[in-house]
């Protein structure tokens, strides 16, 4: 199972030189992906101008954007965005998409919450047409914008915790990207939907899985977590105390949770930060080699 882990993109918390270092010292370290995720209303970096930034500061680590809120974005834009982003970065981008569960995102958008899921299936095969090269239906003659690394377009996962997400996945996706902090019975039998839905489909291989839970390590770890799980789920104060619950903050935390995650078959499992200390770049790698050393290695958590 490789490891990841997500980056601070928090307005403020760090530089763009603080940003580039901490990828670069994440690439070091041997993760596997860097991971921004996206927000409309929160004091974030747009993760695919972030993403594409450390495109440029890195050579082997993939960039994950996990996940891009799709139905909140126009869909022509994303595929030009996405597309451009996995060629320049030598096809190291995987694109997560999912449908959110912030109303307040959507009012600013000006798109509508409740039809989220509908407007999801409308764009998922509009990317994958325009990724490959043919035009939009009803639409000009022609590519529009630059073609991606690979013929099918950069990687796509789909999230959530619906059981839409598993026709989805058969249907357009490469891969499942379970949301941070789902408990671990929800996911594992939404995994065994996906994977009956993608052999109904007839795909060949398998679907990819790539989990998530926040992380905070360190002498601080519990302020750190409670301060931005309750600033992010502010709009919803027991669902803030759920994800509290579920984050590592020792690295022997870590260990259980990997474990667990590698049980149920996940394939890469990533790390999203609570607060921008460089010190848990190290600290959570230190968690995660150790824990490598013993099972199988540490060359089965190296970067792709």
């Amino acid at each position: 199972m490789r490891i990841g882990i997500g980056v601070p993109t928090r307005d403020g918390a760090l530089s763009r030189g603080g940003l580039v270092e901490w990828a670069q010292r994440a690439e070091a370290a041997g993760f596997s992906s860097l991971a921004a995720f996206d927000r409309v209303v929160f004091p974030l970096h747009e993760p695919l101008v972030t993403l594409a930034i450390l495109a440029g500061a890195t050579d082997r680590i993939r960039l994950l954007a996990s996940i891009v809120i799709a139905p909140t974005r126009e869909t022509t834009l994303l595929a030009r965005q996405t597309a451009s982003l996995d060629a320049l970065s030598g096809g190291r981008f995987s694109l997560g998409v999912g449908i959110g569960v912030r109303r307040d995102d959507y009012a600013a958008t000006g798109q509508a919450f409740e039809t989220r899921g509908r407007r999801l299936d409308e764009q998922l095969p509009t990317l994958r047409r325009l990724w490959s090269g043919e035009p939009i239906e009803s639409g000009p003659v022609g590519p529009i914008g630059a073609r991606a690394a690979g013929p099918a377009g950069p990687e796509l996962l789909i999230g959530g915790y619906v059981d839409a997400v598993a026709r989805r996945v058969a249907a357009f996706g490469d891969g499942f990207m379970a949301p941070g902090g789902g408990a671990p019975d929800r996911m594992a039998a939404l995994w065994a939907e996906v994977r009956s839905a993608w052999e109904a489909a007839a795909r060949p291989g398998r679907p990819r899985w790539v989990g998530s839970s926040y992380i905070a390590l360190g002498p601080d770890a519990e302020t750190q977590a409670r301060d931005y799980i309750q600033s992010a789920y502010a709009f919803d104060p027991a669902l803030a105390e759920r994800r509290l619950r579920s984050i590592p903050q020792t690295a022997a935390d870590v260990q259980a949770m990997i474990d667990r995650q590698a049980e149920m078959g996940v394939d890469e499992f990533v790390f999203r930060p609570c607060a921008a200390d460089p010190d848990l770049i190290d600290r959570l790698w230190d968690a995660v080699s150790a824990l490598a050393v013993v099972r199988s290695g540490p060359a089965e958590l190296g970067a792709a």
